[in-house]
């Protein structure tokens, strides 16, 4: 045998003995050292991560004090849901689609109402639950409310206009702050300053009938100034606005007040913008006029 054929012989053997070793007794591979490394090192920045991004926040419960991971996803996917209906407002109004943008206003201020209600049912109530809904009020109810009437109208006053626009929005942020921090320590049967859903509403249905009267006279544009002003200047007042907190829909009712409830919907059906204006046009009001009658009333 040549010397090369001894080399190429042996170069061979090498191979195969190292093939064989890459194999376990079941004939099976093996990842290598590296392939092993790689895998374990994604399972370790994997479990990392849902660490260092997991929700961790105090509770109590039966009178002891807990460490609670994660969130409540039921009530939290009622915030996420009015959420997006508020930025759906914000991107419609944008593109000039008022009406659908006064609209997706009116779902967010039903959404929201519906997730503290679903958190209290269901005994999943969290501080995290709490300030999550508080950021997507500002964002529905705030931001939301302002552009939609910006875009609209309020730009065509110039300077004016931007700087109503933006005296609602930090109205409503100051609003949402003092509620969170007087939670607890207010008669819950009243609101102190107007609510932002209510204010948003008030915002949302004059967009939505004004628009749809094609109402863009110099009138209606100082009205719609005087309105988004208003409703930013309440929402930071003392004025109290009844709550509806301590109805109780457990007990029965007269049969009349279902009636009157029905009626109520055929009313808002026949031309939803017009009927949704009275409506809360009337507790804007409201609150202003209790307070004007309950100075006039002679003290006792």
């Amino acid at each position: 045998m040549t010397q090369d054929a001894r080399d190429q012989e042996h170069s061979g053997s090498d191979q195969s003995t190292s093939g064989q070793a890459s194999q376990d007794p079941t004939g099976s591979e093996q990842p290598n050292g590296a392939d092993r490394s790689e895998v374990g090192g994604n399972e370790d920045l994997a479990t990392a991560f849902l660490r260092e991004t997991e929700v961790v926040e105090e509770a109590v419960e039966d009178g002891k004090k807990i460490r609670r991971k994660g969130i409540y996803l039921l009530p939290n996917l009622f915030t996420t849901s009015a959420l997006f209906a508020g930025f759906f407002a914000v991107v419609a109004g944008i593109n000039g689609e008022f009406t659908s943008a006064a609209v997706a206003i009116f779902i967010a201020m039903v959404l929201d109402g519906l997730d503290g209600r679903v958190a209290r049912m269901t005994n999943t109530q969290s501080e995290f639950g709490a300030e999550y809904d508080s950021l997507a009020d500002m964002i529905s109810f705030g931001m939301a409310p302002a552009l939609v009437a910006f875009t609209w109208i309020l730009q065509d006053i110039g300077k004016t206009g931007w700087v109503v626009a933006f005296l609602y929005v930090a109205c409503a942020a100051l609003r949402l702050a003092r509620f969170n921090v007087q939670i607890g320590s207010v008669d819950k049967k009243w609101f102190i300053g107007l609510p932002s859903p209510s204010a948003a509403a008030l915002v949302a249905a004059s967009v939505w009938t004004f628009h749809s009267f094609d109402a863009d006279a110099f009138g209606f544009k100082l009205l719609m100034l005087v309105v988004v002003a208003a409703a930013g200047v309440l929402m930071v007042s003392n004025i109290r606005y009844y709550s509806f907190k301590d109805l109780d829909f457990k007990k029965p009712v007269p049969f009349v007040v279902l009636l009157a409830i029905v009626l109520a919907f055929v009313l808002i059906s026949v031309e939803p913008s017009v009927m949704l204006l009275l409506l809360f046009g009337t507790y804007v009001t409201s609150g202003p006029v209790l307070a004007a009658m309950r100075k006039a009333k002679p003290k006792s």
